[in-house]
């Protein structure tokens, strides 16, 4: 704008200065209303480019400014009553456009959609300057940390700010907890502040906001965050969606066997991935949510160093988990009610959980596939990412436990009577799995396979027909998972005869009472100094 110093170059500038500047000009038109100033009359806008990129310079910004305020019609192009607006730089790689949205003619500006309207146009304005063409969004993604939330962040030595914390904790908690109620009260109990709105005439919540401990306001306040506004599914409308009403009795939790929560967790991924091969849209997305939540779980519930790999992966997920496509939460209540079972796991069944990790590498890069098919880029590139985590985490926790199947291999003659085993059930694919170089940990599997109960070659055809084989690079290690999975038979048998006998097995496995998962599931970086 003419007229307006710069205080960056003119050492006689102020701030102050140009703050009058800046009013006088651009805030006219709401001066000339007089006391019929509209509320909320103005418009901000920050347009930064991509790290890496080269910087633009002035007259470039000057066009991008232009640019955006004509898209998103707070002042197209050869309007002469659009709204007043100005554009300033006050660091290298990024503007901030402020408009007030008052035209000359009194009315107001057609700004529908104008975020979606400044997206598309920055992707056109990237194409041209050659500039790194990021990815276009559906408006499900969460709200980003303002500059101050992250300088405050610095300032008291986070590593991220109340916003991401809060926002993890959430979900973590989410993905664990059975009712509305044990939602916040377990927030509660991880030092969270916890506000509720009800409603005027039932007393219902209605919404709900958070403040992270120790983060407040220049009035020493705390500072809040609406559900909503730390993502989109943690709103109070789409986290009912998740939760049961029903109330969950007081009394602990029984399971037959300790290990059929890691079972029916591998089960309904399993189910998951058919879902995403389907024409369902509302199903396959009601499971992308589920499986995020499975995500949190798995890490809360797992041991070892993959854990932080896992843990990553959760929260990279998190973008992948939501689209504009409405998730039919019903289709998904199997992997859910898995996931919420692994939440009060009370131990790690060492093959069985690698093998969950197995399957949940495989669902990630099908939901990356799934996303990418239908334009989601932004999910798209998250569920990679998150396949990436699960990857690395799966190969730290395999490699130890293939190479000890390994050493343990059954003698020569019964390897010999499983390859016979091999050609006869899986003929086309016998050739690739014997030269892999997981086959002798197979062969032990196998063996372990017999002692459970099962036949060996009807195990092979179950297990080698669930799924195509001709995509796997390695077949055996697919074959090795997926047997680990199945259940001990002869377990199964004796559980059922000392049911019938009247001398029940359960009360001797109870699981723990429910412990604030979100605190075992989050890095130390988040839960110190919070």
């Amino acid at each position: 704008m003419d007229g307006a110093p710069d205080p960056g170059r003119d050492p006689a500038a102020t701030y102050s200065l140009l703050a009058k500047r800046l009013d006088h000009h651009v805030d006219l038109r709401t001066r000339e209303l007089g006391g019929k100033k509209p509320p909320q009359h103005v418009w901000h806008c920050p347009v930064r480019t991509a790290p890496g990129d080269r910087y633009l310079t002035d007259a470039e910004w000057a066009e991008v400014a232009r640019r955006i305020v004509h898209a998103t019609g707070i002042a197209p192009e050869g309007d002469e009553k659009a709204c007043r607006w100005i554009a300033v730089r006050h660091a290298d790689d990024h503007i901030h456009i402020m408009a007030t949205t008052v035209r000359a003619d009194g009315r107001r500006p057609r700004t529908h959609h104008d975020g979606q309207r400044a997206q598309a146009e920055c992707r056109e304005i990237e194409t041209e300057f050659g500039l790194r063409r990021l990815k276009p969004g559906d408006l499900t993604a969460p709200r980003t940390p303002t500059g101050a939330e992250r300088a405050k962040a610095e300032r008291q030595g986070q590593t991220v700010t109340a916003r991401h914390w809060l926002r993890e904790q959430a979900y973590a908690v989410a993905a664990a907890v059975r009712t509305e109620a044990d939602y916040f009260t377990v927030l509660q109990s991880l030092g969270i502040n916890v506000k509720t709105r009800l409603g005027p005439e039932t007393g219902d919540v209605i919404g709900y906001s958070l403040a992270a401990p120790g983060d407040t306001n220049a009035a020493s306040e705390p500072v809040w965050y609406g559900g909503s506004k730390l993502a989109p599914d943690l709103s109070i409308n789409r986290l009912r969606e998740r939760l049961p009403d029903q109330k969950v009795a007081d009394h602990p939790r029984y399971v037959a066997d300790p290990t059929d929560p890691w079972r029916h967790t591998t089960t309904a991924i399993h189910t998951a991935r058919t879902a995403l091969d389907s024409d369902d849209d509302a199903a396959a997305q009601g499971h992308l949510s589920a499986f995020g939540d499975a995500l949190y779980n798995i890490a809360s519930a797992t041991t070892g160093p993959h854990r932080a790999e896992l843990r990553a992966a959760a929260m990279a997920f998190n973008r992948a988990r939501r689209s504009a496509t409405r998730a039919d939460h019903q289709a998904a209540t199997a992997l859910r009610k898995a996931a919420k079972e692994l939440a009060y796991a009370s131990n790690e069944p060492g093959g069985l959980a690698i093998a969950l990790l197995f399957a949940t590498v495989h669902l990630a890069r099908a939901v990356a596939k799934w996303h990418e098919q239908r334009g989601h880029e932004q999910q798209a590139a998250a569920a990679e990412e998150a396949f990436r985590h699960l990857q690395a985490g799966y190969q730290q926790a395999a490699a130890p436990v293939l190479a000890d199947l390994a050493r343990r291999a059954p003698r020569a003659a019964t390897a010999r009577r499983f390859e016979q085993d091999l050609r006869a059930a899986l003929p086309d694919h016998a050739d690739r799995i014997l030269a892999d170089p997981t086959w002798t940990a197979l062969t032990t599997t196998l063996a372990h396979a017999e002692t459970a109960g099962h036949n060996a070659r009807r195990l092979l055809t179950e297990v080698g027909t669930q799924r195509e084989l001709d995509s796997a690079k390695h077949p055996a290690e697919v074959l090795n998972w997926r047997i680990t999975a199945q259940p001990n038979r002869r377990a199964q048998a004796a559980r059922k005869r000392s049911t019938v006998s009247g001398t029940s097995s359960m009360s001797a496995t109870a699981n723990p009472p429910a412990t604030p998962v979100a605190d075992r599931s989050q890095p130390e970086s988040l839960r110190k100094g919070r």
